[in-house]
């Protein structure tokens, strides 16, 4: 399988997220990318439209519905949003998805911030291995992997995508 090249796929995802926000009358949008993979997407993103804000990061460690299972993985950060996102317009970012479950954490968090005024999902990879009826607005790249393969993204600079 040939993997996407990251950084044309950040570019191409670039403009198609600066039409998208066009399209649909979205000005000074919120990129919030998660923890980790997914910021690093968010800011590169940032550079292409320029929103002003800056980056805004999720982690979700607390949120995740498998807490409890697998506890506390050793690098929280904690996120960083600002006071209230009441009624903004989030670009909210992750680099894989795939069962869902990442984004719905993610979007319990965003609502303990406050009420946007819509969320906007945006991918750099589909795996489409979906659990939860979740899919993204706009995505880079989608890959068919094979049952048990997963890819990873490492970075920032560069950013690289390895199988596992």
């Amino acid at each position: 399988m040939t993997l996407p090249d990251i950084e044309q796929t950040c570019t191409e995802l670039g403009d198609r997220l600066a039409t998208y926000l066009n399209d649909h009358q979205i000005t000074q949008p919120l990129l919030v990318g998660i923890r980790t993979g997914g910021v690093w997407v968010a800011d590169r993103l940032q550079q292409k439209l320029q929103t002003g804000d800056d980056v805004s990061s999720l982690d979700i460690s607390f949120y995740r519905d498998d807490f409890t299972r697998h506890g506390l993985h050793p690098q929280v950060k904690g996120s960083e949003l600002p006071d209230s996102i009441e009624d903004r317009h989030i670009v909210l970012v992750d680099d894989v998805v795939m069962s869902g479950r990442t984004i719905r954490a993610a979007m319990n968090e965003l609502f303990d911030y406050g009420r946007p005024a819509s969320i906007t999902l945006v991918s750099l990879l589909d795996i489409g291995r979906r659990e939860l009826p979740i899919q993204p607005d706009l995505t880079g790249a989608r890959l068919e992997l094979d049952n048990g393969q997963l890819v990873k993204l490492s970075g920032p600079n560069p950013m690289t995508l390895t199988l596992a």
